[in-house]
């Protein structure tokens, strides 16, 4: 593909600003989850949800967070019935972390609220201008480098941030939640 070396303030923009306004609804969707977990709570579950079962080292890892923080959040989050600690298969020192059916539902809660949000700023399109944004946006993808094949997973961690931002170190601390 043709590079163009000319400026292109114009685009990044109008880029930036629908990234503000798909910013603007992950927050609105999450803001419906905010009196039942925490955003780095979510962003667990998000991991557990989107790669499986996990260790809470591998969690700690992903997340790039202290291991003794994963350590307290997962305990929170048991605590609340979302996850479940198992022995590891692999080594039953360790403990595996898993999504409970009320944690998969609260991450569904969450993914279909940002879908349902997403859809009805479509539907106020003209199909004219849904598939010209359609067009835009496998542009923009392709030119990333990222795969044209939706059936294709995106890399975790763009897909946990979709889900919700990075989690500052402190705020996994315990703060009564």
């Amino acid at each position: 593909m043709e590079q163009d070396e000319e400026s292109t303030p114009d685009v990044v923009e109008a880029i930036v600003r629908a990234s503000r306004a798909l910013v603007g609804i992950t927050v609105d969707a999450l803001a419906s989850v905010s009196d039942v977990v925490t955003l780095p709570q979510l962003r667990t579950l998000g991991v557990v949800t989107l790669e499986g079962p996990q260790t809470v080292s591998a969690l700690a890892e992903r997340l790039d967070v202290h291991a003794s923080t994963m350590t307290r959040m997962c305990s929170r989050l048991v605590a609340r019935g979302l996850v479940v600690r198992t022995p590891s298969a692999v080594d039953r020192r360790e403990v595996v972390i898993e999504l409970t059916a009320q944690g998969q539902g609260l991450v569904d809660v969450v993914l279909e609220k940002r879908r349902g949000e997403i859809d009805a700023v479509v539907r106020r399109m003209t199909p004219e201008d849904r598939d010209r944004v359609v067009s835009a946006l496998e542009l923009f993808s392709e030119a990333r480098g990222d795969a044209a094949d939706a059936a294709e997973p995106a890399p975790v961690n763009a897909s946990v941030h979709a889900l919700a931002p990075p989690i500052p170190e402190e705020a996994g601390r315990p703060n009564g939640r």
